[in-house]
């Protein structure tokens, strides 16, 4: 019985190995534009090939191999990349704030940095300059001072000691000071009286400053999306004796049937494989069937 199952065993590995499908490629790509041109004192004829991928795209889906043109093979001679890196410019503005002792804004204005480098939450950079004019100076709080203030008057030629006689309140430097005491003299005709005045005096002082000042300017960053691929191919005259193939540029029939000698699945072949395989399969499944019947 063992014996009679190696043809079914064979007609399964035939259908199992003819039924495989190749790997699959890399997503095949193509130009956004195409440039011919020649080169050299022969004039050779080139052409240039641009294609544009994002970053996750292969770029082994980028067809290098030969191709057949107006009676010339083209072949590639390099393939370069560039990357397309973007500038993403925005104004910006930042402001900034500092304690001060002074609010002299000419002083402050000598304090301030002229330039500043920034740096966004989302990666700008830059550097800014300070706009004088949103210089802003506020007291932060204010306290008051008293101090105390006196002076002397001397009052001659009285006829008697008499405090009736002396002024009780006088003005000093725009303030009223209050008679404190009095001093006599006499020359024997004349009393001369010499007045202490006291007072006091409060003002009111800024405890400090804090200052605010804009820096405007603009701040960029830069990111890459695209890559650029250029695929040059260079040129030579097909040899009299052999005929043009008629191979078309890969980059320019996206909707072209897969060519069987460049690796694609000849689906023909397949077909016949397997319907050699089934043939087979059922030739072996009728041979079990008529030992069965013998042995029986």
């Amino acid at each position: 019985m063992k014996k009679h199952m190696a043809p079914l065993l064979c007609a399964l590995t035939v259908l199992v190995s003819c039924t495989t499908l190749p790997a699959l490629a890399a997503e095949r790509h193509y130009p956004i534009s195409v440039e011919e041109y020649t080169y050299g004192p022969l004039e050779e004829p080139r052409v240039n090939k641009v294609y544009q991928l994002s970053l996750s795209d292969d770029p082994g889906g980028i067809p290098t191999e030969d191709f057949e043109r107006n009676g010339r093979r083209y072949y590639l001679l390099d393939l370069t990349r560039e990357d397309q890196v973007g500038v993403d410019t925005q104004p910006y503005t930042e402001t900034v704030t500092l304690d001060s002792d002074t609010g002299d804004l000419s002083t402050i204005l000598q304090r301030l940095d002229g330039e500043k480098e920034v740096t966004t939450e989302d990666g700008h950079t830059g550097v800014l300059r300070l706009d004088h004019t949103s210089v802003k100076v506020e007291v932060k709080g204010y306290q008051t001072s008293t101090r105390n203030l006196s002076a002397t008057r001397a009052y001659p030629g009285l006829s008697d000691a008499d405090l009736e006689l002396i002024p009780k309140t006088i003005t000093d430097g725009g303030r009223t000071l209050t008679l404190a005491d009095v001093q006599w003299a006499n020359d024997g005709a004349f009393y001369t009286a010499s007045a202490s005045y006291t007072g006091t005096a409060s003002s009111r002082y800024a405890t400090g400053y804090t200052v605010s000042a804009s820096y405007t300017g603009e701040v960029a960053k830069t990111n890459c999306e695209v890559v650029t691929y250029t695929a040059m191919f260079g040129s030579e005259e097909l040899p009299p004796e052999e005929a043009p193939s008629g191979q078309p540029d890969p980059s320019q029939a996206p909707d072209a049937a897969p060519d069987e000698s460049a690796g694609g699945p000849n689906w023909l072949a397949m077909l016949g494989c397997a319907g050699g395989a089934v043939t087979l399969i059922a030739a072996g499944g009728w041979v079990i069937h008529k030992l069965m019947r013998r042995r029986t």
